[in-house]
Order: C-alpha cells, then structure tokens, then sequence
C-alpha cells in the first residue's frame, strides 16, 4: 500500500460566527491525485487555503512536504515600479496598458532566473515572455500562472477552478497540461466543477456546507443533474415591472450598431470590419477563442473604450460623441464580467455592491435614499440573497460574490444587458437557476440581451440571435 502524503483529523475552521468546516477527515496517500467538487460557498477554497496555512483551525493536519504551491482561480495584475494602481478600463487604452510587467517580470520577480526552464516549454509560457500581463488571455494567463507555481518546485499543486473562462481549446490544453503535471509524479488537489475533470485524476471527494457528501475512487462518483426549472414570486416582479414603466427612458429601435468599426493597439489589429445590428428586445450570444476580440467589442458599447470615437459606433439610436457622457450610456446598461468582479472593492457588504449598481460605481460612496433601498431590498430577496447583506464580499465565496454582482447589474432593470461570462464560480444549481432568471426577465421586460459565454448549456433559452468573433472578425452571425 502506498505511503500516506496528507492526512486531516478532526479540521475545522470557523470564520466570525460562521462554521466553513466541520470536523474534517481525509487521507491522502502517495500516486493518488484527488478532485473536490461541492456547491458554492461549501468551503472548497477555505480547505486549500487551510492546507496553505492561511487560516486558523482546529483538528491535526500532518502533511509529508511543505513544499505546497497553489493556483487561485482569480489573477491580479500589476503595474510597473512607481506607476498608479491598475483600474478596470486600463487594458483598452494602450498608453496605459503598457505600465503593466510583461510575463518575464512576473517569473523574475517570482525566482526564474532567466535560465532555460522545462516548465516554460510545457506550458507553452516562452513566447509570452516580452507580453504586458494585462494583455494576455485568460488561457495564457492560465499558464503563466502555473508556471509561477512550478518554480517553487511543489511536492502538492493546487489548482483553484483552472478552467474557469477558457474556451474549448484552451479547456482541452489545460486537461493536457495538468495530466503531465501528474505523470511528473507531483500530487494534485484539483478544485473544479464535476464536469471538468482530467482523466488523470484518481478520486474525488464532494463538499457541502463545510462537510464530505461523498469520498472515494472517481469510477464510483456520479454527478447529480441540476433541473434549470425556477419560480419567482409574482408579487416582487409586478413590483418590478411597475418600477421599470416608472423609470423608463428614451424610446429606441437598435441598442448598439457598429459600422466598420476597427480597432488596433499598434501594429496589433484587434477588431476588424465590424458591421453588427443589435434591435431593441433581441437576445444575442457573442461567442469566440480568448483572444477573438470578445471583451474589447463589449468595451466598445459600454463607454470603456476611448477608440469609440474614432468609429462609427451608435448606442440607444444616437451616435457616440455626439455630447453624451459615458454615464449617461452606463446608466442604460446592466453589466457584469470577470474584470469587474477582479477589480471590485471587496471591502463593500452585499447590500452596498447591489446598490452601487444603481450608479455604475464599483463601490458604494454615496447615500441612497428609502426608495432606492427598497429596490435593493426587493432584488436582494428575488435572487435569494437575502442572507448575504451585511456580509462583505472578501467573505463570500467566489459564486455569491458573483451573484451578488449579478444583482448589481439588474438592479437598474435597464433596457440592455451585458452579461459577459456570468455564470463563472456558480455551481450547477446556481446557474441552472440563473439562466431561467435572466430568460424570464428578458420576456417580461422586453430587455435587450447580449451574452458571452465559452459553454453552450450555459446559454438562457430566450437567446435566438448569435455572432462568432475569431481573430477580430466576424465569423458568423
């Protein structure tokens, strides 16, 4: 029988007044490489973060390494020495996405010596050396990040939801990637959703509510599937839809249309020829590789992007830089993202993030008045949030903290939403559940709807129109 690697007695970990563990047992034995799966906020990220030493907890743990590097599923980038702080809008605008490291500063700074490395080769890392952090994919992110964690050699690997916001392609090199990780005889602690799993992966345990549901050989584990079916209460949506009929603006007949619209960053072409339609009430998926220019069409319609002057580019039936300030189009657009949620003020509560929505501040810092309270109050307890008001978002997990900006975007009830990636870090249930949402709203208030995502099964049913981006271009629509 194999050599125990890692063993758990008794772990718990409390936060405040809130138990994420509870009386943890595990073993792990040497060659096995181990997937957990559980639901948002079941105490997933709080293991591996205990198992790092970042958090207090009771019970014994007694691991035969320290050498033990972890992967966290949100990366944080810099800015040069002496430089300000990054802000959200800073990658569209090419003067500044240049104060950020490249890829060989970030290795640097983490111990490569310049020196050849395996690892560069393996995770395909070399040829990024010379790129600004900001401006890689989320996929080249993803193997800049791995490749800082093998520098340090680890005995343990842990990897924090890694396929989170790839595409197909990049999904698949991951899979690859990670199953030569194991085969170099480097154990694994992979946290992933139970859809996303490696072939070289052993066995799996599942969390709930800080305790195992299941632990055993992968061949015996079976993922549950979520039914999408969700009720809302009648009373709040009429409630809701009064509100909408009362706050309604100008009348428009196309909420975004783009007339050859091109964008370039230096010699780098990164939207070419654009011509696309959006009319009020229609639902669209944009789709695309990383790197198919998805993000910077978004940034076009949502007043980010400064080289939306220099094109021909008309939002809500009047043109953009005709007098209009960038707040007068945010106000009339819900928005989410995986970068908004990066950058977001994590010091905030539930409540202030949903409420800053109302005005397109990533914080709150400003008074609302009883009305709007209500409003939050109302939305709040629409998507079943009611629980997460005065918590902060650095307390949530990452799947309410992402519902909780999924609240912020619809707290307006705008004509038009953006929703880029929104069912990133939700659990199975909780997207089931929001893809019903957003198809309900979408009928019942006639919202305009684009929508981004890598997985098909992920797209709400009131979607019936779709573009495909690849290289800048339209590839299909």
């Amino acid at each position: 029988m194999a050599s125990t690697f890692l063993t758990l007695k008794g772990v718990s970990v409390q936060i405040g007044n809130t138990r994420l563990l509870d009386q943890l047992d595990w073993t792990i034995r040497r060659g096995e490489q181990w997937a957990i799966t559980g639901p948002s906020g079941s105490g997933k990220t709080v293991l591996a973060h205990t198992l790092l030493g970042t958090h207090f907890y009771t019970g014994t743990i007694t691991a035969a390494t320290r050498r033990i590097a972890m992967v966290e599923q949100q990366h944080r980038f810099k800015n040069r020495p002496g430089t300000t702080q990054l802000y959200y809008q800073q990658r569209f605008n090419a003067s500044d996405a240049d104060q950020t490291i490249t890829v060989a500063q970030e290795l640097a700074d983490a111990g490569w010596d310049g020196a050849d490395g395996l690892w560069l080769d393996s995770l395909h890392v070399r040829p990024l050396l010379t790129r600004p952090l900001i401006q890689l994919s989320n996929g080249e992110n993803k193997r800049t990040q791995l490749a800082i964690a093998m520098l340090q050699s680890p005995e343990l690997l842990i990897l924090d939801n890694p396929f989170l916001g790839l595409d197909a392609e990049g999904r698949a090199t991951l899979h690859t990637i990670i199953n030569h990780i194991a085969a170099k005889n480097i154990q694994l602690l992979l946290i992933t959703s139970p859809h996303e799993i490696p072939d070289s992966i052993t066995n799996i345990a599942r969390l709930n509510q800080g305790k195992w549901v299941f632990m055993g050989a992968r061949s015996a584990f079976h993922p549950t599937e979520k039914e999408d079916g969700v009720q809302l209460d009648p009373g709040i949506l009429a409630q809701l839809r009064q509100e909408a009929l009362d706050n309604a603006g100008p009348s428009f007949t196309a909420a975004v249309k783009m007339i050859n619209t091109n964008i370039r960053y230096g010699d780098a072409i990164i939207l070419q020829n654009i011509n696309w339609e959006v009319l009020k009430g229609e639902c669209w998926n944009v789709s695309g590789p990383n790197g198919a220019g998805k993000s910077t069409l978004l940034s076009l319609i949502t007043a980010d992007n400064p080289q939306a002057y220099a094109n021909d580019i008309w939002l809500f039936d009047r043109r953009r830089g005709s007098g209009e300030s960038i707040w007068d189009i945010k106000k009339r657009i819900g928005f989410v993202s995986p970068e908004l949620h990066l950058y977001f003020d994590t010091a905030v509560s539930g409540f202030e993030v949903v409420a800053s929505g109302l005005f397109d501040t990533i914080g709150l810092f400003r008074q609302i008045n009883e009305q709007q309270e209500a409003l939050v109050r109302l939305w709040m307890q629409l998507l079943s949030l009611q629980d997460l008001q005065t918590r902060r978002l650095v307390q949530l997990s990452t799947g309410q903290q992402r519902m909780v900006l999924l609240a912020r975007a619809l707290i307006k009830n705008p004509p038009m939403l953006i929703l880029d990636e929104p069912c990133q870090g939700l659990d199975d249930e909780q997207t089931a559940r929001f893809r019903n949402l957003i198809t309900i709203l979408c009928k019942t208030f006639g919202t305009t709807l684009i929508y981004v995502s890598h997985y098909r099964q992920e797209l709400p049913a009131c979607i019936d129109h779709f573009l495909q981006l690849d290289k800048g271009a339209i590839v299909n629509v």
